[in-house]
């Protein structure tokens, strides 16, 4: 059977079944098929939407990682499945990269359902709200990713239609506007947001179900960089997936990027398979330390140590400095650099921590 994925622009098919329909999924097949070298015909930007969708795991079985939060959601979505409901609202947040957006296809997977997907920013008006809603089945799963930066007036309409099923708006405009009352089939709203402190509580009480993502370990993510070198045909040693897992800042996303750049390495080195030594070579090529920090989370911290003798200091104060948006240091550099102890928050700013000093090779000088 198949369920479909729609986004504002696109339709995918997902499910077991795969024809010459459904080419972005042709890459699970052990076999070389007609569509896998029209895909390997295509452009580059084609191709590399279509790997990524591949690499996504389709069930709760084949996701690694995120132990406890995969125990959780079996529960609810068998429970749910055995007395035929919709799932309750689940609201999912973390850092970028940790595969958000992989299990709220992964949970219309395991309840055989439909999936529309969309993001915040996309939903401006309330008949955008009430177009996609519209076109829900009952027990459809409606994803919206980034869910923190939906409008306010957006976000009050969802209330009814998250308990009570039901949207009501305001059609036309003066004496003639009148309301118009729009029933909805039972759904599961799927939010997905990097900033849960920006939902307000009136949205986040509405969510039934509330999960964190945490960052991957070394083991979990060289058992994820294997796989996707099995996807890619691409021979990998044990030492050589690790040492890329070492360096992926505990998130899938960040090394199946770096395999696929360490590929290209080996590949031109003519190596039978990527090995620690070609993934050394190739990371340092691209400035990532063993530690997983790249160019900007170098500049960052040397600029702190260097002209703020280590803080504290401000965020925008740091951002002007090294020339990136506050928001991006704080979405993408931070979480990482206070997850592994580098980086700590105070009322005051930023401070980098003896082990950040140690790390970069400076001398740490303890504050009175």
């Amino acid at each position: 059977m198949f369920k479909n994925i729609t986004t504002s622009s696109n339709v995918y098919n997902i499910g077991l079944a795969m024809t010459e329909d459904n080419p972005q999924f042709n890459q699970w097949h052990e076999q070389d098929t007609e569509v896998d070298h029209l895909l390997r015909d295509a452009a580059a930007n084609d191709e590399e939407q279509r790997s990524e969708l591949s690499l996504r795991p389709q069930f709760l079985r084949e996701y690694i990682g995120q132990e406890a939060l995969k125990e959780e959601l079996n529960v609810y979505i068998s429970a749910a499945k055995q007395r035929e409901e919709a799932l309750d609202h689940v609201l999912l947040f973390g850092p970028p990269g940790l595969g958000k957006t992989t299990l709220a296809m992964i949970i219309a997977n395991e309840m055989n359902v439909n999936i529309k997907t969309t993001s915040g920013p996309a939903i401006e008006k309330p008949g955008d709200l009430v177009a996609l809603l519209n076109e829900l089945e009952p027990g459809d799963i409606l994803f919206i990713d980034e869910i923190h930066r939906i409008p306010t007036n957006i976000e009050e309409i969802m209330y009814s239609a998250m308990e009570d099923y039901f949207v009501d708006i305001m059609v036309g405009q003066g004496p003639t506007a009148r309301p118009v009352h729009f029933p909805l089939p039972p759904f599961t709203l799927i939010g997905a947001t990097t900033r849960p402190g920006m939902l307000s509580k009136p949205l986040r009480d509405r969510f039934g179900i509330i999960n964190s993502l945490q960052y991957y370990t070394p083991e979990e993510l060289q058992q994820i960089v294997v796989r996707t070198a099995d996807i890619f045909n691409a021979p990998i040693k044990s030492e050589g997936a690790y040492e890329i897992s070492l360096r992926s800042r505990g998130t899938p996303r960040i090394a199946n990027r770096l395999l696929k750049r360490v590929r290209d390495f080996a590949q031109v080195e003519g190596k039978d398979a990527i090995d620690k030594n070609i993934v050394t070579i190739g990371l340092d090529k691209l400035r990532v330390d063993n530690r997983g920090l790249d160019e900007t989370d170098h500049k960052l911290l040397e600029t702190m140590i260097e002209y703020y003798k280590g803080g504290p200091v401000g965020l925008n104060t740091i951002a002007a400095n090294i020339g990136e948006e506050s928001e991006t240091l704080e979405a993408m550099v931070e979480p990482y650099l206070l997850q592994i102890g580098f980086l700590q928050r105070t009322p005051r700013g930023r401070v980098v921590t003896e082990a950040g000093y140690t790390h970069l090779g400076h001398a740490y000088q303890r504050k009175l």
